[in-house]
């Protein structure tokens, strides 16, 4: 039986880029595969009741510096995007193109290493024009893509059953039914899936 991990993720949580560069290692490890799961935090939030960590002054001086500790430990390219919060609406709906096309991995690459690794600004088109160019990725199909009303759909969508499931933040895992939240999670992740 093969073994699969749900990865819920959104490009503004720099926690979902740790999780996946951990979790892509671990997954190799373990023989196991990534079922990728776009979603749009802020809905799920929402939908929760839940709020950024952002928002919480004495919890967000904590996570920048745990950020940061973490990116070291872990040998993680990472640096505190100067233009956080960004939108992730478009490139979280160009995920649903990419998914289509079977170039998900490549893009989510692309996308986290321009937000936390390169400090980019993902609401940005001119900014998304090029990184997906230098990517390889023709940037005009993919910003045409993130418009279209199938990819909207999608995301909220996406975005909805994420909140039913009983996802409430970014990285959210399952192996089988079991939920694991946050990047800190993934050795539990580990021994589900040995």
């Amino acid at each position: 039986m093969s073994k699969t991990v749900d990865f819920y993720y959104d490009f503004i949580s720099p926690a979902s880029y740790f999780a996946l560069v951990r979790l892509t290692e671990l997954c190799e490890r373990a023989g196991a595969t990534i079922n990728y799961k776009p979603m749009l935090l802020g809905g799920v939030f929402k939908a929760n009741g839940n709020t950024a960590p952002i928002t919480v002054p004495a919890k967000w001086e904590w996570i920048k510096k745990d950020f940061a500790r973490q990116a070291k430990h872990y040998n993680i390219p990472y640096q505190l995007n100067p233009h956080f919060i960004f939108s992730t609406v478009s490139v979280m709906r160009g995920s649903f193109w990419a998914l289509a096309q079977g170039r998900i991995e490549e893009y989510n690459q692309a996308m986290y290493k321009a937000a936390w690794a390169d400090g980019k600004d993902l609401s940005s088109m001119e900014v998304l024009t090029h990184v997906l160019n230098d990517a390889g990725f023709d940037a005009s199909v993919v910003l045409e893509a993130m418009a279209q009303p199938e990819n909207k759909l999608a995301l909220i969508k996406a975005t909805e059953e994420a909140a039913e499931r009983g996802v409430f933040g970014a990285p959210t895992m399952f192996v089988n039914d079991e939920i694991y939240f946050g990047q800190d999670r993934l050795d539990w992740v580990e021994r589900a899936l040995i």
